[in-house]
């Protein structure tokens, strides 16, 4: 019962302690605003082929025994002695970078970002792969993503995309900019079209004698409504402007993708792999892991990243609700082994 009583005493010591570590960021976070936030941002480059290496490392001496006591302690000591395949690297170099696209394609402003980073320090001859996944969404920010996908082949660097899940309607507007592109072998790829829906409930407030008055400015300000009643003018203007940006989508992938027939790929339906592979719309099935192995072998492979700093109060808010959730386990822990106890 002593103990028991004492990890209560000792929870709410260390309640009193986060609630203190809480007050402190508040009054930083208030000192922040004060000064205007600004969000910064975290150049994040790693070396995709020395980690390769160094794992690759670590599971032939745990294989074979021989792995040293001190490269066990000190894993962050580096190897003075120069390795055999330094020598021979090619001077060319892979730059890897991410692009994980939503409904509003929220990534686009970073990766145009990395771009012009890019475009600043690679060489002639370098390669940029691009690891794509994305479903679609917002025609005008996928088409802003596509055009910052462009710069690249525009600044003289061969591009490849590399998609391991999924490049849909918006996702494979983006792709298409690439010189290659490479997908596993159940990648969804394709649904080059466009697609509109809007719910009506204009006759469920009709009922309940709800009227809604739309006013607007211009013939076609307002083709189709939620909460109006439609027209087939509204109706016949919204598929005229479906049809357009088709028109617009299927262009763009036919001036990129030679070879493709492209009335046959525009239907909406999606490909897997080889199926991908043998309409035009992908050069080669493979994952993005295995493409990049092979580059390490040829030359460096970097990748890039660039993410957002956390600011100290977020950093102390992160700290302070682990300090209490781990205290909350324990005192779980400790009456669950109490109620065993007096079993």
């Amino acid at each position: 019962m002593e103990d028991w009583l004492g990890e209560i005493l000792t929870f709410f010591v260390q309640l009193l302690l986060v609630a203190g570590v809480v007050l402190l960021a508040l009054i930083v976070l208030a000192r922040a605003k004060g000064g205007g936030s600004v969000p910064r941002e975290q150049l994040r480059i790693e070396d995709l082929g020395q980690r390769q290496r160094q794992w690759r490392e670590r599971l032939i001496h745990a294989r074979t025994g021989t792995e040293k006591r001190s490269r066990l302690r000190w894993p962050w000591r580096r190897d003075t002695k120069p390795r055999q395949d330094e020598g021979v690297a090619s001077s060319a170099t892979t730059w890897v970078i991410d692009f994980h696209g939503n409904l509003k394609a929220s990534g686009v402003d970073r990766l145009a970002r990395e771009v012009s980073l890019l475009l600043g320090v690679a060489k002639e001859g370098d390669e940029v792969v691009i690891r794509l996944e994305s479903p679609g969404g917002l025609v005008h920010t996928y088409r802003q993503g596509a055009a910052e996908l462009h710069r690249l082949t525009e600044g003289g660097l061969k591009t490849t995309v590399c998609v391991d899940k999924v490049a849909a309607s918006g996702g494979y507007l983006m792709a298409c900019n690439a010189q290659r592109i490479l997908v596993a072998p159940f990648a969804v790829i394709g649904s080059i079209g466009v697609v509109a829906q809007i719910p009506n409930v204009h006759r469920l407030l009709k009922r309940h004698d709800v009227d809604v008055e739309l006013v607007t400015a211009g013939r076609y300000k307002r083709t189709l409504t939620v909460l109006g009643e439609n027209t087939e003018e509204g109706r016949d203007k919204l598929q005229a402007d479906l049809d357009a940006i088709h028109a617009k989508f299927k262009d763009y992938v036919d001036q990129r993708r030679s070879g493709v027939d492209i009335d046959a790929v525009s239907t909406g339906e999606v490909w897997y792999g080889e199926e991908a592979v043998s309409r035009g719309l992908a050069d080669e099935v493979t994952t993005s892991e295995a493409y990049l192995s092979k580059a390490m072998e040829r030359g460096k492979v970097l990748s890039l990243r660039l993410a957002a700093v956390p600011s100290l109060a977020e950093r102390l808010g992160f700290s302070a609700s682990g300090m209490i959730e781990q205290a909350l386990n324990r005192v779980e822990e400790r009456v669950d082994a109490s109620g065993w106890e007096h079993r």
